[in-house]
C-alpha cells in the first residue's frame, strides 16, 4: 500500500463536548438559534473550518450534543477557535448570520484543564455581554459503540391531546449530569418509535456498563421552554436485559407529580435494542487494507469563460495555476496517498466533445472512454491542460451523470464481505446546478453506498444550492421525500483559500473519515486485515 498516517500510538485522540450560557439574544420575537462552529490554525496563520454542531432553537444556554473528535499531539500547539452564531436562515454562509461570540485557546489548555469555562468575546475583543462557552475534553482509548433503539408508550399529554417527544441521554461525571445524545422530536404522538442511534460507549457511560445513565422525556416547544415529561436512570447493563418477549421497559417519572396519591408514571420507555459493539476507525481501515478511489469531475461549462481569456476560470496561465489547477493540486497531492495505484479517473461535463461536438455530461477528459485514467496528479493536470485547446463549453451544468457513474462501481464493492473499497468523487465547478432534483435524487441513492461526494466551488458564484447538500444539520431529501441515509457531501468553496492550499485539502477531506467510519461501521464491515478480536460485552436477548 501507499503511505499510511501515523501510527496510533503517536496519536492520541481527543474528544470536545460543547455548551454556553448567557448568550446575546439577537432576535426580535423570540430567542437566538445558536450553533458553534470549530476553527483550527494551521501553521501558516490561516484559519480553516473543521465542523459545526447543530442548531438549537430559541435557546440562550444550548448543551450541544454534537461533539469534535481532534488528533492531540502533545508537542505541537494546536490553536482553536470555537465561534457561536444565532443561525437565522438555511444559509450556509457563516456571514449572513448573527454571530454571537467567540473563544481562542490551544487545544493542550483544554486537555490539561479537561473542563474550562470562559468569556465569549466580540471580534473588537468586548466581552460578548454575559455569554460563556464550557468546554470539556475526553481522550478516546474505548471505541465500543452501542446501538439503542428506544419507543415509548403513554406518555403525558402536555397540549390539549398531544405531546411532541424527544429524549436526552445524559452520562454522569464527577462535576454533574454531561448531555451525551438528543434524539429527534417526533410530532403529536404519546407513543413515538424515535430512529435507531449508535453513541460511544465512553460518551453515555465512560464505558462502564454498570454506571448510571439519566434519560430525560420532554415535550418540545418551539420557544425552546421544552416541558419535562419524565426521566429515569438506569445502566447500560439494565437496559440490555431483555427476553425473547419482552423489551426493557423503564417508568418515566415526574418529580413534580410525586406527591399525588394516585400518581403511577408519566409514561413508559421501551428500549428495544440495546446492544454493544467494536467500532473501528478511520485508521484501523486504512491500515487494514481498505483502498479509496477518487474520481476527479470538472466542470467545462461556458459560464467559466472562453479558455483562451485571462478573465476565464479554465485560463491557462503560462506563470501560474488557476483556480481548478490549484485545487486538483491541493487535494490531490493529500489523496493519491490512500490508492496504492495512483491512477485516477477524471472526467469532464458540461462542453461539447470531439469528433461529434454533442454535448456530453460525462466524458473521459484524455478521451479514452475505455481507459479514463491518468497516472498521478501529474498526469490529471496535464490531461486537463490538454483538453481544453479541443473542447467547446456549453452547459447545462448538470451533476447527476457522473454521481450516478461513480455509484455503479461503489453498488458493486457494497456486495462485498470486507471494507476493502470506499469511492470519493471530487467535483470542481464554478456554479449553480441545473438538475438540481436529479442530482438530490442520485446522492439520497449514493448515501447507501461506500460513497462520498467532496465539491469545491471555484469562482464567486452563488453556492447556495451547493450548501443546501452538504446537509450538516439535517439530512437531504430527495424530490420524493425519501431521506439520506447519511451526510456524504461536503461544500467548500475555494475563494475561502486564496493562495493557501494546506488549509484548502485540510478543509475539502475535514469530513472524509467520519464518513467511511460511519458507512463501514453500519454495515458491520470490518477491515479486510482485522484481526479477530473476542466479542465485545453483549447482554441483548434474543
Amino acid at each position: 500500500m501507499a503511505s499510511a498516517p501515523l501510527p496510533p500510538h503517536l496519536v492520541t485522540k481527543v474528544e470536545l463536548t460543547i455548551l454556553c450560557q448567557n448568550l446575546l439574544d439577537k432576535d426580535i420575537l423570540s430567542k437566538s438559534d445558536p450553533m458553534c462552529v470549530l476553527y483550527i490554525n494551521t501553521s501558516n496563520s490561516h484559519w480553516y473550518e473543521f465542523g459545526r454542531t447543530e442548531m438549537i432553537l430559541n435557546c440562550l444556554n444550548p448543551k450541544f450534543a454534537k461533539k469534535f473528535v481532534l488528533d492531540y499531539y502533545f508537542e505541537k500547539v494546536q490553536r482553536l477557535k470555537f465561534s457561536v452564531y444565532d443561525i437565522d436562515s438555511d444559509s450556509y454562509d457563516l456571514d449572513k448570520h448573527d454571530f454571537l461570540g467567540e473563544f481562542e485557546c490551544t487545544l493542550g489548555q483544554i486537555v490539561s484543564n479537561k473542563q474550562m469555562t470562559r468569556a465569549l468575546l466580540l471580534r473588537d475583543s468586548r466581552p460578548a455581554g454575559r455569554g460563556t462557552i464550557t468546554i470539556c475534553a475526553e481522550e478516546i482509548t474505548d471505541t465500543r459503540v452501542v446501538n439503542l433503539e428506544v419507543s415509548a408508550r403513554s406518555l403525558d399529554k402536555k397540549f390539549l391531546w398531544w405531546s411532541d417527544p424527544f429524549l436526552e441521554f445524559y452520562k454522569q461525571t464527577g462535576t454533574g449530569w454531561q448531555l451525551a445524545h438528543r434524539t429527534e422530536v417526533v410530532r403529536n404522538n404519546l407513543n413515538p418509535v424515535w430512529r435507531p442511534f449508535r453513541i460511544s460507549l465512553r460518551s453515555v457511560c465512560e464505558g462502564d456498563v454498570e454506571k448510571p445513565i439519566k434519560v430525560d422525556c420532554y415535550d418540545h416547544r418551539e420557544n425552546g421552554s421544552h416541558v419535562l415529561i419524565g426521566s429515569f436512570r438506569a445502566t447500560l447493563a439494565e437496559m440490555s436485559m431483555q427476553t425473547h418477549t419482552s423489551f426493557a421497559e423503564f417508568e418515566c417519572i415526574n418529580p413534580k407529580k410525586l406527591d399525588s396519591s394516585n400518581y403511577k408514571n408519566s409514561g413508559v420507555i421501551c428500549i428495544r435494542r440495546c446492544q454493544v459493539e467494536k467500532e473501528y476507525s478511520f485508521l484501523d481501515y486504512i491500515m487494514g487494507g481498505c483502498q479509496i478511489h477518487f474520481t476527479i469531475a470538472i466542470d467545462l461549462t461556458a459560464s467559466n469563460g472562453d479558455p483562451s481569456s485571462p478573465e476565464s476560470l479554465h485560463y491557462i496561465n503560462p506563470v501560474g495555476h488557476n483556480e481548478y489547477l490549484q485545487a486538483i493540486w491541493a487535494v490531490g497531492n493529500v489523496i493519491q496517498d490512500y490508492d496504492s495505484t495512483k491512477m485516477f479517473p477524471v472526467f469532464g461535463f458540461g462542453a461539447k466533445v470531439p469528433p461529434s461536438y454533442q454535448v456530453s455530461h460525462e466524458f473521459p477528459i484524455n478521451f479514452n472512454p475505455t481507459n479514463p485514467f491518468c497516472s498521478g496528479i501529474e498526469g490529471v493536470a496535464q490531461a486537463y491542460q490538454q483538453c481544453l485547446p479541443q473542447l467547446e463549453l456549453w452547459g447545462p451544468t448538470n451533476f447527476a451523470p457522473i454521481i450516478n457513474h461513480v455509484a455503479c462501481f461503489a453498488r458493486q464493492a457494497l456486495h462485498q464481505d470486507l471494507a476493502s473499497q470506499y469511492f470519493v468523487l471530487l467535483v470542481l465547478t464554478d456554479g449553480i446546478i441545473t438538475d438540481m432534483d436529479q442530482t438530490r435524487a442520485a446522492i439520497v441513492e449514493a448515501s447507501r453506498l461506500p460513497m462520498s461526494v467532496i465539491i469545491v466551488g471555484v469562482g464567486r458564484a452563488d453556492f447556495s444550492a451547493m450548501e443546501f447538500l452538504d446537509s450538516d444539520n439535517k439530512l437531504l431529501l430527495s424530490p420524493a421525500g425519501e431521506a439520506a441515509a447519511r451526510d456524504i457531501v461536503q461544500f467548500v468553496p475555494f475563494r475561502q483559500f486564496y493562495g493557501n492550499s494546506l488549509s484548502l485539502a485540510q478543509s475539502v477531506l475535514a469530513e472524509l473519515p467520519d464518513q467511511v467510519v460511519s458507512f463501514f461501521n453500519a454495515y458491520k464491515l470490518k477491515p479486510p486485515n482485522a484481526s479477530r478480536e473476542p466479542e465485545p460485552f453483549q447482554q441483548r436477548r434474543s
